[in-house]
C-alpha cells in the first residue's frame, strides 16, 4: 500500500503579496542597501528563489514596493488631498490602523544611481504634479517640489532622525501647521 502525501496548492498571488508586504516592512527599517533577498525572503516565508521568479530582482521588488503604495495613494486621493493623506501616513505609527510606510522606505533608500533611485525620483515627480494642480501660480512647479521637499524632509527628520521635538509631536499638530503654511504656495488646498 502507498501513501501519498497531500497536494499542497501553491498561491502565487500570496506568494507575491507576502514578498512585497516583507519586503515593504524591512525596507522601511534598514532601507534598500541593507535588505538582503534573503531576510526578504525569510520574513515572508518562502524560498527566496521564488523573489526572484516573480521580480527578477531585488531593485525591482523594491519599485513594486514603493509603486504599489504610490501609485495607489496618487490614483485614489483627490489632488487636494494628496497632501495631508501622505502627511497623515507619514505621521502614524508603523503598525498602526492607517500607517503606510511608504514613504519611510523611500527615505531609507534615497541616493545612488539604480533602479531604487530612479524608481523614487518618478513618484517624486508624480506627487509634484499633482500637487502643481493647486495653485495658479507661474512658479507652480517650484512651488509643488517646495512642498514635497518639504514632506520629505519632516519625514526624514521625524522618521528616520527621530529628532525632537517632530519625533515626538502631535500628528494633529504637525498636520494642522504644515497644511496651514502650505496653502501659502497651494492656495487650492482645502
Amino acid at each position: 500500500m502507498t501513501t501519498e502525501k497531500p497536494v499542497r496548492r501553491r498561491d502565487a498571488e500570496a506568494t507575491r503579496r507576502s514578498l512585497i508586504d516583507a519586503a515593504a516592512e524591512l525596507f522601511a527599517e534598514r532601507g534598500y542597501d541593507r535588505t538582503t533577498v534573503r531576510a526578504i525572503a525569510a520574513r515572508a516565508g518562502v524560498n527566496q528563489t521564488l523573489l526572484f521568479r516573480y521580480f527578477g530582482s531585488k531593485t525591482a521588488l523594491f519599485g513594486e514596493v514603493v509603486a504599489r503604495n504610490g501609485h495607489k495613494q496618487l490614483r485614489d486621493t483627490p489632488a487636494e488631498r494628496l497632501l495631508e493623506t501622505a502627511l497623515r501616513g507619514l505621521l502614524e505609527p508603523a503598525g498602526g490602523a492607517s500607517a503606510d510606510r511608504t514613504l519611510e522606505v523611500f527615505l531609507r533608500s534615497v541616493g545612488g544611481d539604480d533602479e531604487a533611485a530612479r524608481t523614487n525620483r518618478r513618484l517624486t515627480e508624480e506627487y509634484s504634479q499633482v500637487l502643481a494642480g493647486l495653485t495658479r501660480a507661474d512658479d507652480a512647479d517650484l512651488r509643488a517640489a517646495l512642498v514635497v521637499a518639504w514632506l520629505l524632509g519632516i519625514g526624514l527628520t521625524r522618521v528616520v532622525v527621530r529628532q525632537e521635538p517632530l519625533a515626538g509631536a502631535d500628528p494633529e499638530d504637525v498636520c494642522r501647521l504644515m497644511l496651514d503654511a502650505a496653502r501659502t504656495l497651494l492656495e487650492r488646498l482645502p
